[in-house]
């Protein structure tokens, strides 16, 4: 039986993808900023408290869907817009946290450092280790 092995380099810990609540808060709070709008007006047209919205734009609160689109409509747009904007930056982020993970391994290898797991075919049971991946060979 095959041995499974992690994708992820043992000694490098994959960056922490931002929680979906943070985002959105973010991307609320730049809209309203946006439209020179006060938390006090928006909470008021979305009929939340102002104290809501304002844990809801700092990431504190996972508020409902209904919720999240009565915000939306209070700043003009529409619950696909914001999640679709939303799903972007989440993208975007994570095309950045892996290119930093690739320059991190690159200056790894440029660096000269040894590492044990590397070209260790035959003592891992036809494992081969290629950086930060770990490759089965067929048999």
């Amino acid at each position: 039986m095959a041995e499974i092995i992690p994708l992820v380099h043992p000694r490098r810990r994959p960056s922490a993808e931002p929680l979906w609540r943070h985002v959105l808060g973010r991307r609320l709070r730049a809209l309203r900023e946006r439209q020179n709008r006060t938390l006090t007006d928006v909470a008021e047209r979305a009929g939340i408290s102002p104290q809501y919205l304002s844990e809801i734009e700092r990431g504190r609160k996972e508020p409902s869907s209904e919720m999240i689109a009565a915000v939306a409509g209070a700043l003009g747009t529409t619950l696909v817009n914001l999640s679709g904007q939303i799903t972007d930056e989440l993208r975007r982020q994570r095309v950045l946290d892996l290119a930093r993970e690739k320059e991190l391994e690159f200056q790894h290898l440029r660096s000269g450092e040894d590492d044990p797991d590397r070209g260790e075919t035959a003592a891992r049971g036809g494992i081969r280790s290629s950086g930060s991946f770990e490759v089965l060979l067929a048999a």
